[in-house]
């Protein structure tokens, strides 16, 4: 997955004093005769003469994994999760050792210290740690949700493989407990004592962070639960958008790590009205060839991700309409003026990212509906047009959707506006299959045909159909008109960066 274009390594703190600058702290530990512990640029650097001669670490000390052909190492500041040293003389550095693209798995390094100075050994611990965390904090207190019947049904398993290891070396606080049934995501957050805890980690596809934010909506104390409890996804579903966009990776140790890693950050949550019901909605909603390739594909989910390429590419060769009637508030209405408008948000996005949202009154619920809900007159300033020929409303304002699926290139999470897709269902064959192919290589947004328009609000009523799908955030809902508008910053994520998604923009 893509880097955050552009921005720098968000964990070093500019404002950490380096090493040499404290007193009495020198830059290198020595750990023994042969042996020595050096805070780099940007990584910690071992230096240990026998390793290259030894299947161990050498005499002084023990490692996890090595190189048995070089003396020296380099273990990212990224990486490092946790330092300490104990009243015998030991240093022990756990960290995430990369053993292959896709996994992460918790290592050691330990040394007995020729000469311990527990002053001195503090401080440089601290000074490793300050490195490795920058701005991000240490030991989070996380809420474990874990959806055993999400995906493929591994979740249980995979948490236990990948990613309780990475918290527990990371000296993170836990308390773990499983879903029972649909909408218990929805109870667990309604019901959750938000002063214990930093974040929600969902072990799930995109189910269950749903449902995590839509019963901190339901609290009377919706706003501070909202701008309070940071909510995170452990990729173990069929979908994981949430944490491709924020932990970089749909596996889920990266993601763990990442996690662990992790700095408030602002989301943008929309309200979604249909009926006399309100939704909240974090990722996207859709109406057309989108939403059934993810709904009408329930039965094939033993495919895992693939069941989402095989319903689009169906879809698109029988060439399906979806009539519908769409009304827009809309403030960017090119892609010239949408491109500018991405660019403009990641270069005023801040070097060094912190939250400077004023914190919510207790008494404060959701935010007040702007534009009325489904049921209200539409406001005047709408553009309203018929779409007689619609194959795809895909609206969202996060990136990706699924790993190889860059939607919303354009998308910024908390930029205030929701990045509106529209494409018609007539299209040749030939057409849609080079659309299709343009989502993976981002060349999407460029395509003729497509309609990309940023808006902050819209409302959508299909028509000439009986029945069909509709999608919040990858949940099926009625099939009936609905209304949607943005609020700017309302929900709160972990995220690598602490601003962009990890994904490629425009």
């Amino acid at each position: 997955m893509a880097a955050t274009a552009g921005r720098d390594d968000p964990f070093r703190d500019e404002h950490t004093p380096q090493l040499g600058d404290a007193a009495g702290v020198p830059d290198t530990l020595a750990v023994c005769r042969d042996a020595s512990l050096t805070l780099g640029t940007d990584s910690l650097v071992v230096l240990d003469e026998e390793l290259q001669d030894s299947k161990g670490a050498g005499c002084c000390g023990l490692s996890l994994s090595r190189d048995n052909n070089k003396s020296t190492r380099s273990i990212p500041f990224y990486n490092i999760l946790w330092a300490e040293h104990s009243e015998n003389g030991d240093i022990t550095i756990q960290y995430a050792h990369p053993e292959s693209v896709k996994v992460v798995r918790p290592a050691i390094i330990s040394y007995k210290l020729d000469k311990p100075d527990s002053t001195l050994v503090s401080a440089w611990i601290e000074a490793l740690l300050a490195r490795a965390y920058g701005h991000s904090q240490r030991q989070k207190r996380i809420k474990v949700l874990i959806n055993p019947f999400g995906g493929q049904g591994g979740a249980v398993k995979m948490y236990h493989k990948s990613i309780a290891p990475i918290f527990a070396a990371a000296r993170c606080s836990l308390s773990v407990e499983k879903t029972t049934h649909q909408g218990h995501g929805v109870e667990i957050a309604q019901a959750l004592n938000i002063n214990d805890y930093d974040l929600v980690a969902c072990c799930s596809g995109d189910g269950i962070p749903h449902e995590v934010w839509n019963g901190l909506g339901k609290r009377p104390d919706a706003a501070l639960a909202l701008h309070k409890m940071a909510v995170a996804q452990l990729p173990c579903g069929s979908g994981n958008a949430l944490s491709l966009n924020f932990n970089g990776s749909d596996s889920p140790s990266i993601a763990a790590l990442a996690v662990v890693k992790g700095l408030r950050t602002p989301l943008d949550l929309c309200s979604v009205t249909q009926g006399t019901t309100r939704t909240l909605s974090f990722l996207s909603q859709s109406v057309g060839i989108v939403a059934e390739t993810d709904l009408a594909t329930e039965h094939l989910r033993w495919m895992g991700a693939a069941r989402f390429t095989w319903g689009f590419l169906t879809r698109l060769l029988s060439q399906t309409v979806y009539p519908a009637d769409i009304a827009v508030k809309a403030v960017h209405t090119s892609k010239t003026a949408v491109r500018e408008a991405y660019r403009a948000s990641a270069a005023a996005a801040p070097s060094r990212p912190h939250d400077t949202r004023p914190i919510p009154s207790p008494t404060t619920p959701l935010p007040p509906l702007q534009y009325g809900d489904i049921n209200s007159p539409l406001p005047s300033d709408w553009s309203l047009v018929p779409h007689p020929h619609l194959g795809n409303f895909y609206a969202g304002n996060i990136s990706y959707m699924s790993p190889d699926a860059n939607f919303f290139p354009a998308a910024v999470p908390s930029d205030g506006f929701i990045d509106l897709v529209r494409i018609r269902g007539d299209i040749p064959r030939l057409t849609a299959i080079k659309m299709l192919l343009a989502v993976e290589n981002n060349t999407f947004f460029d395509m003729e045909g497509v309609d990309y328009q940023k808006v902050v609000a819209y409302r959508i009523v299909p028509r000439e159909q009986e029945s069909g799908y509709i999608s919040v955030d990858g949940e099926r809902v009625p099939f009936e008109g609905f209304q949607v508008e943005v609020h700017k910053g309302l929900g709160t994520v972990m995220s690598k960066g602490g601003v962009l998604c990890e994904a490629k923009g425009v």
